[in-house]
């Protein structure tokens, strides 16, 4: 916890004005709580897969209520651009200029004129993360892109400690893998057809083509 306080302080030592990638995860629920209290103003950016589902913004409604120094933008995911340019259940369009979230991380920026931003990013995350965050300084702290990783030495048991602690929202668990989100994986779509069937209409509307992976599901389970 102090690991983390010291990077969030180093920051705000800086600027009184910061923003944050949210995903409605563990990880940025509980960063949202700790860096909300320490800076005048914090505009919260979640990147959206299909807009508009119910339970993605009851977890944005009850953030702007808990924290009203928030902003919060809604941008579409970069990942869409890759969906879209190579047909990814829905029609290739090529003319698509392919985006990463270093692109989205700069509109931001200059949309806001905001410097510093958060991620909820840690070593435990993936091999690939620890050896991101291990050649910053103290882990944390990347002086020269301005961007802070406050959760970089928690374990998944700590992020939830936190939360359960401080009474925030339980993040939402689409399947049994330790990373899972909305998207083109039978996970999610099995947990909205079973727990919020008028989000799957809303995914299903943007892209019908992903009935398939449904299907396919609901097949091999009668042929089993």
């Amino acid at each position: 916890m102090q690991h983390a306080e010291k990077a969030i302080s180093s920051v705000r030592q800086q600027s009184n004005r910061a923003i944050l990638f949210y995903s409605t995860g563990k990880d940025s629920i509980a960063l949202l709580d700790m860096i909300a209290k320490q800076f005048d103003e914090v505009v919260v950016v979640f990147m959206y897969f299909v807009k508009g589902m119910d339970h993605i913004e009851r977890y944005l409604r009850d953030a702007q209520k808990r924290y009203p120094n928030i902003t919060i933008i809604q941008k579409p995911h970069w990942n869409l651009t890759h969906v879209h340019r190579n047909g990814m259940y829905c029609i290739a369009n090529p003319d698509i200029k392919l985006k990463t979230v270093k692109d989205i991380d700069a509109e931001v920026r200059i949309q806001t004129g905001i410097d510093w931003v958060f991620y909820g990013m840690k070593k435990a995350d993936s091999l690939q993360r620890r050896i991101m965050l291990m050649g910053y300084e103290d882990e944390t702290i990347n002086s020269k892109t301005q961007k802070a990783y406050p959760l970089s030495r928690w374990k998944n048991g700590d992020v939830l400690r936190y939360i359960q602690y401080n009474n925030l929202p339980i993040p939402v668990q689409y399947g049994k893998k330790a990373s899972n989100g909305v998207g083109f994986n039978l996970d999610f779509l099995l947990w909205a057809r079973e727990n919020e069937p008028n989000d799957l209409d809303i995914f299903l509307k943007e892209y019908p083509m992903a009935k398939v992976i449904l299907w396919k599901y609901d097949n091999s389970k009668k042929t089993a």
